[in-house]
């Protein structure tokens, strides 16, 4: 699979940075150029970037922020509110970090006892993120978790993956790393390592981080340990003074850009990597997550902090059983009653009133389109019903099985629009109710119109009423009663 390109302007500029080192190495210090990297002009270019949800007719204009690849999505739904080069390859860094203790949680007990090697500990630079383990030192699977989020502990990055596979051979927990990715949804990523340092085979992109994002901010515990101020190790024979470490994220509370609906957050950051911050936010039931990649510290925050204000305030969620009418038929007859011959609600089909779709302020919902899929998750649903905008995915909604609703209406598994019928259930138009009275008033209707056909059938084969076989029978009658009032009168004199 070859690497995604970089923007135009990007590779400009990082030819011009190269240029510019080769100049001064040749030239000296005749010439003094200075090379070093520029981190304005850095964010000034990728500010100029194209942001491709931005071109969706209607959809609501997304910031210029200072990464050069950034998504917002929200978590339920996976609906992207707002993309940015989202399946450019970019290196992760110790954002890296979510999908290793993702794993470990899936994996492993918190009271597991995770012993240092000498390798997990030797092989971490002495200038990256580290607490300063040593060999034979232990910590519980707990403690590692909070080193690793808290302070972006490499070694315990390591020492976790030698316990989850038994071996030093990092490859071997990368080779878990990817096929959890590719369970979650990634689709350009390859990890060389559990902790994002520095390898030109460890690679990802904004969106594949949002997907590794869904899973790991659904985890309570992960969520908080990434919130705390500081965490704290309790000395023991082979700590004997303990530990105190403390979150240097800028973003959870207490923090210089502190963010009051945060629900979780990670950092990350190499020379080549740049500032990485994937984090989520919760406010009037949306959730979003939010990925910036290559950008530049504490903007990494501010872009943040600006997408977040953007899809809180430009999106809403939309509840799909109170407002669609697209697949409703009339609430009459054969398919429609409050009550069945029980006396009771029955539901037979109804929309899932948990289920919902994420839509922009700007696009009202009769805009917007929608497939059916009969291949279910489950035997409990009949259908899914997926909702998109210009191609954009908002959401699906489930079509279940005897539902709970006991509030009458109609569902149309035709998919074909009709007029909305007069309002007969309190507003709720998502359920189909079968009219077992009206079926059972119809089959006796029906069987009485049998019989009587039966009985005109019966009269009409055992009766002739032919015009010659009638005037014959009348002729014979009226001899007979001739003949019987001459007996009666006597003789005739």
């Amino acid at each position: 699979m070859s690497e995604t390109r970089k923007p135009f302007f990007h590779r400009c500029f990082l030819r011009l940075t190269e240029t510019a080192c080769v100049l001064g190495l040749l030239l000296g210090s005749a010439f003094p150029v200075h090379a070093s990297f520029d981190a304005e002009l850095a964010l000034e270019i990728n500010r100029g970037l194209p942001v491709q949800s931005n071109e969706v007719p209607n959809w609501p204009a997304g910031p210029a922020i200072g990464a050069e690849s950034a998504i917002l999505i929200e978590a339920q739904t996976g609906t992207i509110l707002y993309a940015k080069n989202i399946h450019q390859r970019e290196y992760p860094a110790s954002t890296t970090k979510i999908l290793t203790t993702l794993i470990a949680t899936e994996r492993c007990q918190m009271d597991e006892i995770v012993s240092f090697s000498h390798d997990a500990v030797f092989d971490t630079p002495r200038d990256s993120s580290h607490i300063a383990m040593d060999v034979g030192q232990e910590l519980t699977m707990e403690q590692c978790l909070n080193a690793i989020l808290i302070r972006s502990a490499n070694e315990v990055s390591y020492a976790v993956a030698e316990h989850i596979t038994g071996t030093t051979d990092w490859q071997v927990f990368a080779g878990i790393m990817n096929e959890r990715a590719a369970e979650l949804g990634c689709q350009d990523s390859h990890f060389a390592n559990p902790n994002g340092l520095p390898d030109d085979d460890h690679y990802t992109s904004a969106y594949d981080l949002a997907m590794i994002g869904k899973a790991f901010f659904a985890n309570e515990m992960l969520c908080k340990i990434t919130l705390s101020r500081r965490m704290e190790f309790p000395a023991t024979d082979k700590l004997p003074m303990g530990k105190l470490e403390v979150n240097h994220m800028q973003i959870v509370p207490g923090g210089s850009y502190a963010y009051e609906y945060l629900v979780g957050c990670k950092t990350g950051y190499t020379d080549d990597a740049r500032s990485c911050l994937v984090s989520c936010a919760e406010k009037d039931g949306l959730k979003l997550i939010c990925v910036v990649m290559r950008d530049e510290s504490p903007n990494h925050y501010e872009d943040t902090i600006s997408l977040f204000e953007y899809g809180f305030s430009n999106f809403e969620r939309v509840n799909v059983a109170q407002t669609e009418t697209k697949y409703n038929i009339d609430n009459t007859g054969l398919f429609y009653s409050g009550n069945d011959i029980f006396g009771s609600s029955r539901p037979f089909l109804s929309l899932n009133k948990e289920d919902f779709i994420v839509l922009p302020r700007t696009i009202p919902f009769e805009e917007v389109s929608s497939s059916i899929s009969y291949e279910a998750a489950d035997e409990s649903q009949a259908a899914v019903i997926s909702y998109s905008y210009q191609e954009v995915p908002l959401g699906t909604v489930r079509v279940d099985f005897n539902a709970d609703s006991q509030e009458p209406s109609i569902f149309d598994m035709e998919g074909e629009e009709r007029a909305a019928a007069p309002d007969q259930n309190d507003g709720d138009d998502s359920v189909i109710f079968v009219n077992v009275r009206f079926l059972l008033i119809g089959a006796a209707v029906l069987a009485g119109l049998l019989l009587l056909w039966l009985i005109v059938h019966l009269i009409l084969k055992n009766y002739n009423f032919s015009p010659r076989s009638g005037r014959r029978g009348w002729r014979k009658r009226n001899r007979h009663r001739r003949r019987g009032s001459r007996k009666h009168r006597g003789p005739d004199f």
